[in-house]
């Protein structure tokens, strides 16, 4: 069965699906994702136990109202999360982590961003831009803000310091009439 072939969805988080982020994200000391997901912050924790895992605040934001899991095929493979940097102006920004290697470079982040993206614009039929916000070091998050049809909004340079090296964060952006068209 191809990739294509397999079911993927969002989904509400529950106890199954955070078992299989646990695995897959969170029971390792170093895993890949953390290289690539804003590592500039440092504040990556592993959890030796489910019941610790369940318990943290990890699990309290992805049961959140802000989060949605990445199902393929039933299996809980990552995230979608959104968050207000303003609610009064609407300014809202996006984000996704898939936290096995064995699952990028398939074309699940670009499939599930467009399943989120469609349902945050019908969510908040007044909201008129989304926006993404990644760093110099991630390229392929680059690429697939470019590939959905984002613009680049913003390069602030050399403000993320990791490795004895500066990044810049850039910062991404579709509006409502750029999505829908």
């Amino acid at each position: 069965m191809t990739q294509k072939n397999k079911l993927l969805t969002l989904s509400s988080f529950n106890s199954q699906y955070l078992k299989h982020i646990w695995r897959d994200g969170f029971q390792d000391e170093n895993p890949e994702w953390t290289k690539w997901n804003a590592p500039y912050f440092n504040d990556y924790h592993a959890y030796p136990s489910f019941s610790q895992f369940e318990h943290s605040p990890i699990t309290d934001y992805l049961l959140s109202n802000s989060c949605k899991c990445i199902c393929l095929d039933g299996k809980g493979i990552g995230m979608v999360s959104k968050n207000w940097i303003d609610e009064v102006t609407r300014w809202l920004e996006i984000g996704i982590v898939i936290y096995n290697p064995i699952y990028w470079h398939r074309g699940i982040g670009s499939r599930v961003l467009k399943i989120w993206i469609s349902e945050i614009f019908d969510q908040y039929p007044e909201l008129e831009h989304i926006g993404l916000t990644t760093w110099s070091g991630n390229p392929r998050m680059i690429h697939l803000a470019q590939k959905l049809g984002f613009k680049k909004e913003a390069q602030i340079r050399k403000v993320r310091f990791y490795k004895e090296k500066y990044y810049d964060c850039m910062k991404y952006g579709i509006l409502r009439d750029e999505w829908i068209n």
